[in-house]
């Protein structure tokens, strides 16, 4: 069977390389709410692009909007700029609401364990689940948008969407596809989002565990061994004048090795490698073991793999405390 060539017609692609070049020019700008109201008012109003723009103090903001006007041609492309600007109103609305199950995983995560496989499971999915989540509801707003239902917004809400729906229908007979456009720019805001909202890593969830059992973090500090300089200690601290150097990683891969080999050189009194222990097998656990170095492991994969039971020096997450950091030798 022969496949017939993907073809785009010139002038759909060409709307909708406007459309994306608003979007992106608006984001770019980073433009206040007050400020898109202000332009969507002078547009209006019949002022002009470059008048209307003028007030905006932003060199970054003037220097994407004045780039905005060269891309367009404001006689033909008035009703799309239109739609641009009032759909930028909309992203924040929508990705307030994608990262509305950001709370819920924060209520989940009050009752486990901060090393725990539960906890990280929830911490990793959290950025995947908040770019899904925006994906399906702006699929979502814009099935509603072109079927022009309003019945779940207030009155004032209901009118601007009409609005909307109306310019959505037209331009989507005349090529235009807003949902893809508009999810290139959204994508990218919700990134940035995720990046700036970022959660816990391991370390720092490691670190709240030891300032929680007693180590004052003015003594806690990352450093390199002093025999063995190619390893470095995530957490180095004393109790009771004795020597703890602490690696901390979701996974062991080869990194162990490092360790043990800083093992046999060292002089620090307690070596210590806190892990997921995803990829741990019973082989690394007794080579660890073996060579002097304590293994903390979260507490779901100590209790699944019995090996695990028999080893000493090798214990659940669940037990590292004080107490148990005291009793090493």
């Amino acid at each position: 069977m022969k496949i017939e060539k993907l073809k785009i017609e010139s002038q759909k692609l060409d709307l909708n390389l406007k459309f994306y070049l608003i979007l992106k020019n608006l984001v770019k700008a980073k433009l206040a709410e007050s400020q898109i109201y202000s332009l969507l008012e002078k547009i209006s109003l019949g002022v002009n692009w470059f008048e209307a723009i003028k007030n905006i103090k932003k060199i970054q903001a003037t220097e994407a909007l004045e780039l905005l006007f060269e891309q367009l041609d404001f006689e033909n492309d008035l009703e799309i700029l239109v739609f641009g600007l009032k759909l930028y109103l909309c992203k924040d609305l929508l990705l307030k609401e994608a990262k509305i199950s950001d709370i819920t995983h924060i209520d989940k995560l009050k009752i486990l364990d901060p090393l725990s496989l539960g906890y990280d499971k929830i911490s990793v999915q959290k950025p995947y689940q908040t770019r899904v989540n925006g994906a399906l509801l702006a699929l979502l707003f814009f099935e509603k948008l072109e079927k022009n239902q309003t019945n779940f917004m207030s009155q004032d809400a209901a009118d601007f969407i009409s609005g909307l729906s109306e310019v959505v229908i037209k331009l989507k007979k005349q090529g235009l596809e807003p949902n893809q456009i508009f999810m290139l720019m959204f994508s990218e805001s919700i990134n940035q989002s995720i990046i700036s909202d970022s959660g816990l890593n391991y370390e720092d969830r490691i670190l709240i565990v030891l300032k929680k059992i007693g180590i004052d973090e003015k003594n806690i500090k990352k450093t390199h061994d002093k025999n063995d300089r190619s390893t470095e200690f995530d957490f180095f601290f004393e109790i009771d004048k004795r020597s703890y150097g602490i690696g901390a990683k979701r996974t062991l891969r080869e990194r162990y090795k490092q360790f043990i080999k800083t093992a046999q050189m060292s002089k620090i009194d307690v070596m210590i490698q806190i892990t997921l222990g995803l990829d741990l097998n019973e082989e690394k656990a007794k080579i660890i073991n073996q060579n002097g170095v304590y293994l903390f492991v979260a507490d779901e994969i100590y209790e699944s793999r019995t090996f695990l039971h028999k080893l000493e020096g090798v214990y659940s997450v669940k037990n590292f405390n004080i107490e148990t950091l005291k009793s090493l030798k």
